[in-house]
């Protein structure tokens, strides 16, 4: 199937977890005839439901809900204290005597894909993991379009094999975090236009390119490439739409050419971000700390103190290696600008 046939213009707005692509956004991008992507994996099914109906109250056009497949976790009592103590230089530096113990490590993905089932949006994508031949069925049984996250080829058709729709080959250049599900995260190395030709030759469903793709001319690129989309999360973080705060928005319109990083510190699993004081205090400790999502849920209260106080040294700045040239602007107006850039010659 082309993607054409589901939303009509070569562009899809990336999921940015954490609440940062609101319900506004997400519905401003599809009535421009894009794909708007809610992030529903940090969600409850109930919030994922009400968020679900303001979209549906802003557009009549598909969208798309994004999740993680993921397992819940249940480390021990001594796994937890030891990944406190590490991250003491960070929560000790806010005034605090002790970091508190969260009360779950993560939503539960089983009630969430009975949600997503239940509300039958167009399109569902997922990273972190892959669905079972079964799941697939359900979703388009549901008339769900499935999109999977790849970072390498092996990952591209292990999705195709169990009956997805289209895949997201995400270069290492995206911001937020990586979606590798075979092998080590740290070997998916893999640039979006090295690992975009692959992918496009390996599988016979449609390919979305993903990663520092910022204007009509990467998208240009991509199309070339073999890619029917791209899919951009950075260059709609910033747009009014977006609920970042206003630090964080600050620090990635002023991120010239200060560095992104990978990094595993903030979640356990490697995410991009710009590089900042907790990363390089954490480092020294990386490859210990617990997987995602315990280290997630650990550095949660601080990063959510640090924005309230405006520290971004101790927030995870999640953006990709494109972000000095990311453009604040109403969502529609910049899926207009890269339109226009695309026909531009």
């Amino acid at each position: 199937m082309s993607l054409t046939s589901v939303f009509p213009h070569p562009i899809v707005q990336g999921p940015t977890a954490g609440g940062f692509n609101t319900p506004a956004q997400v519905a401003a991008v599809s009535n421009a005839g894009a794909l708007g992507s809610l992030a529903c994996s940090l969600l409850s099914p109930d919030v994922i439901r009400d968020q679900t109906a303001q979209i549906r109250a802003l557009t009549d056009r598909p969208f798309c809900l994004n999740f993680f497949v993921q397992e819940t976790p249940n480390p021990s009592a001594d796994e937890v204290e030891r990944a406190k103590e590490w991250l003491k230089p960070a929560w000790s530096s806010l005034g605090w005597t002790k970091l508190p113990t969260p009360a779950k490590w993560c939503e539960d993905f089983a009630p969430q894909f009975e949600m997503l089932i239940a509300l039958r949006p167009a399109v569902a994508s997922f990273t972190f993991g892959i669905l079972s031949v079964e799941q697939i069925q359900r979703l388009h049984e549901a008339g769900i379009f499935v999109i999977g996250t790849v970072t390498h080829v092996d990952e591209a058709l292990a999705w195709e094999s169990r009956g997805a729709d289209a895949v997201i080959a995400s270069g290492v250049e995206s911001g937020g975090h990586r979606g590798t599900f075979i092998g080590a995260q740290e070997n998916a190395t893999l640039g979006t236009f090295e690992l975009l030709p692959a992918v496009v030759a390996a599988v016979n469903i449609p390919v979305i390119a993903a990663g520092g793709i910022m204007d009509g001319a990467d998208i240009r690129r991509a199309l070339a490439a073999g890619a029917q989309a791209v899919q951009m999360g950075t260059a709609f973080l910033i747009c009014d739409e977006s609920s970042i705060g206003a630090a964080y928005k600050q620090r990635l319109l002023t991120a010239g050419d200060h560095p992104t990083k990978l990094t595993r510190t903030f979640s356990g699993r490697y995410a991009r971000g710009l590089e900042n004081r907790f990363m390089q205090q954490m480092a020294v400790n990386e490859r210990l700390l617990p997987l995602y999502p315990i280290q997630n849920a650990l550095t949660s209260p601080i990063r959510a103190e640090a924005a309230r106080r405006g520290e971004t040294e101790l927030m995870s700045l999640w953006c990709g290696t494109g972000v000095s040239r990311a453009r604040a602007m109403p969502a529609a107006k910049l899926v207009e600008t890269l339109l226009a850039e695309i026909s531009a010659q």
